[in-house]
């Protein structure tokens, strides 16, 4: 008899079943089995559910932020044994593309996405090329193991921006990744950083995160706040992790950003912008685009590792597998305070 084990599937926006199917078996010597542990759920989750997100198709199994143990390596498997705890990288590329050959595996000709354009982790056991597959010590919890991919984003996102220690960084959106970018730039030196949001306990959270300055743009003028606390100069570099229908073209408006600024837009929103050329040009800014991550799994893991990092309040609602019902009714019935959910397997 096959050993059965159960999977998570949208079906379509705003319908999932539970599903019981076999256990994966190993396609090739160079694969590995996981048993999943934990996996994070991201807004792009929630926009699957909902229907917005342009990169996944259906039927799909969500989760791209996905830990668990090896349960089963293939014969020539080298850098995991079983029992490894191990986070799971979201994509897989080609490898011989020009994107792939000049470092930018992100945005491979032939990427495939786990949890949106491929199957993820909202299931109890997949496989995966080990090369796709990175060792974390296992003093790590599973609820902060389930970090690992976001606060990788955060080191490739601010590795796109150029961050460095004398930069003025502005924030727009204070949830779990503008909060992670938050920590990457103070860890990278950065004096001054200026988060927004029309949250007020996010606000509070980014001052606990080391957030210099907080504006809430439902009850304060964002220009002239940024005015004032850049004596009228504007932040050298800007991020967009809020990513509502209009955010990027707030972000661009004039007294955000200095002249020779960056722009790091975080999204994947469709609806047209109010951006001009002229709104570029004038001040000759740099928009910067950023997809997941390169090369970030390792440093973060190790960072991770280290307690460099404050999880704490990052994920706020841990759910277990078994219970995935309530996941869905969140993202249909948001809730302030559950900010960030990590599904925890049984």
């Amino acid at each position: 008899m096959a050993e059965m084990m159960k999977e998570v599937v949208v079906v379509e926006p705003h319908k999932y079943e539970v599903r019981e199917v076999e256990i994966p078996e190993l396609a090739n010597e160079d694969e590995v089995l996981i048993q999943m542990k934990s996996a994070g759920v991201c807004g792009s989750d929630h926009h699957i559910w909902h229907g917005s997100n342009p990169c996944s198709t259906y039927p799909r199994i969500p989760g791209h932020e996905n830990a668990g143990v090896i349960a089963k390596i293939g014969k020539n498997v080298k850098n995991v044994k079983v029992g490894d705890h191990v986070i799971v990288d979201l994509l897989s590329s080609c490898g011989t593309c020009y994107q792939c050959t000049h470092g930018r595996k992100n945005v491979c000709e032939h990427v495939k996405v786990r949890g949106s354009g491929a199957d993820g982790g909202w299931r109890e056991y997949f496989t995966a090329p080990a090369k796709e597959v990175y060792k974390i010590s296992d003093s790590v919890k599973w609820e902060d193991a389930a970090l690992v991919e976001p606060f990788a984003i955060g080191s490739h996102c601010t590795g796109r921006g150029r961050v460095v220690e004398d930069d003025v960084v502005f924030i727009l959106g204070t949830g779990t990744i503008g909060s992670i970018i938050l920590q990457t730039c103070k860890a990278k030196g950065c004096k001054t950083v200026i988060c927004c949001d029309i949250s007020d306990s996010s606000l509070e959270r980014a001052k606990e995160y080391g957030a210099d300055y907080v504006i809430n743009s439902k009850t304060q003028d964002v220009v002239a706040e940024i005015q004032k606390i850049t004596d009228g100069h504007g932040c050298t570099v800007a991020f967009d992790s809020a990513c509502f229908p209009g955010s990027l073209t707030m972000c661009l408006q004039p007294g955000i950003l200095c002249n020779a600024g960056r722009m790091v837009p975080m999204g994947f929103c469709t609806e047209k912008e109010g951006i001009t050329q002229a709104m570029i040009n004038q001040r000759e800014l740099d928009i910067i685009g950023s997809r997941m991550s390169q090369d970030a799994f390792e440093p973060t893991i190790d960072r991770m590792e280290k307690g460099e990092y404050i999880t704490d309040g990052i994920a706020t609602t841990f759910i277990k597998f078994s219970e995935i019902d309530k996941v869905f009714y969140l993202m249909d019935h948001p809730d302030e305070s559950a900010k960030k959910m990590v599904i925890l397997f049984d």
